[in-house]
């Protein structure tokens, strides 16, 4: 089965017109943007500004740091002084965590010590509350 697409040449029909006449649409554009133009407001070119008034509040102050080093036996030292034991640590702590502005504790463990000494010292400081501790690496770490 066939079909006849093209003209048989002895068609008293019009040639189909194959080209799309843009003028219209193009007059459709200019009209749309003219409209547009028109309707968006002035723009101003200066910007209000609501500033505070008053006094600057005060300079924060630095935060106090505690440092708790942790050497390789699994001595506890807290700013430099060995604690005798656990309990010590815990006590000192303990004080730490009842302060309102907690002083940041840094913990440095050496790179030989167990990991249980390290794990004990924030387990504790987690238990008794303290919200700032973070560890600090120093020359003794394995770069």
């Amino acid at each position: 089965m066939g079909m006849n697409v093209g003209s048989s040449g002895s068609s008293d029909e019009p040639e189909v017109m194959m080209d799309v006449n843009t003028t219209p649409l193009i007059d459709v554009m200019l009209v749309l943007l003219v409209m547009l133009i028109i309707t968006i407001p002035i723009q101003l070119h200066s910007v209000n500004l609501n500033m505070p008034a008053g006094n600057p509040p005060p300079p924060t102050k630095p935060p106090i740091v505690v440092t708790i080093d942790v050497d390789f036996d699994g001595t506890v030292l807290w700013n430099g002084e060995a604690l005798p034991d656990q309990a010590a640590v815990e006590a000192r702590l303990a004080v730490v965590a009842a302060e309102a502005d907690q002083p940041e504790v840094h913990l440095r463990p050496n790179k030989l010590v167990e990991y249980n000494s390290v794990a004990a010292v924030m387990a504790a400081a987690q238990r008794l509350g303290v919200k700032k501790l973070g560890m600090v690496g120093n020359e003794q770490f394995v770069k």
